[in-house]
């Protein structure tokens, strides 16, 4: 199947109201070009330096979603163009995406990533700390970014016991957040979890936001 057939076949089980982000890493322009050219315009990257040499060469119209773990130092390269960073795992790592925002006078749609695998070798914050974030007086003053929901990666299984769980916790951590700190903000609204092997579980679950990779593009 081409990818332009494996993004239909996708496209027809997802709901209209689930923004499918089609993760490009580790492919060429080539590849990117044949999604954009059959309809899609959010793909997703999660390496700074590989999203900053592929975006000049793409359509201006794509929304680029950083889902990688983000180094301050690459947020510079970053905020002149992305749409969304859904990696945000530290208060230094927020301060750094307003700082460079500002200075493109932009204001970027954020994530707040959080651990929900088994895995230790994922990134991503726990409720103490984000309520740590969302309380702190650094956050308060920010005015070039805008926190749009959460954003989790599960375990790598096959396990959909353990898939569900850790979907459901994401759920349970967006619903806290969202009545504790966000009850009035409708920009507060996405729930990013789901890959290729469970996209569907996890919409099942609440999720707004699926991040598809070998599914469309194939394997790497």
């Amino acid at each position: 199947m081409s990818v332009t057939e494996r993004l239909n076949h996708i496209r027809l089980k997802i709901p209209a109201d689930v923004r499918l982000v089609a993760v490009s890493k580790t492919k060429p322009v080539s590849d990117i070009m044949e999604a954009y050219q059959a309809g899609q315009r959010v793909f997703g990257e999660n390496k700074a330096q590989d999203l900053i040499a592929k975006q000049p060469e793409l359509p201006e119209d794509i929304e680029w979603h950083f889902i990688g773990h983000l180094q301050t130092n690459k947020v510079k390269y970053l905020t002149p163009f992305v749409g969304m960073i859904e990696s945000v795992d530290s208060l230094k790592l927020l301060k750094e995406i307003d700082k460079q925002s500002a200075k493109n006078g932009r204001v970027v749609n954020c994530l707040l990533q959080f651990h929900i695998a088994s895995e230790q070798s994922k990134f991503g914050l726990d409720l103490e700390e984000a309520s740590q974030i969302l309380e702190s007086e650094e956050y308060t003053k920010m005015k070039h970014i805008r926190l749009c929901g959460v954003m989790g990666m599960a375990t790598f299984t096959d396990d959909k016991e353990i898939l569900k769980r850790e979907f459901i916790m994401l759920r349970d951590l967006y619903n806290s957040l969202k009545n504790n700190y966000f009850p009035e903000n409708k920009s507060f609204r996405e729930i990013s979890m789901g890959m290729s092997g469970d996209y569907l579980l996890a919409i099942e679950e609440g999720s707004t936001n699926v991040r598809v990779g070998t599914a469309i593009f194939g394997t790497r």
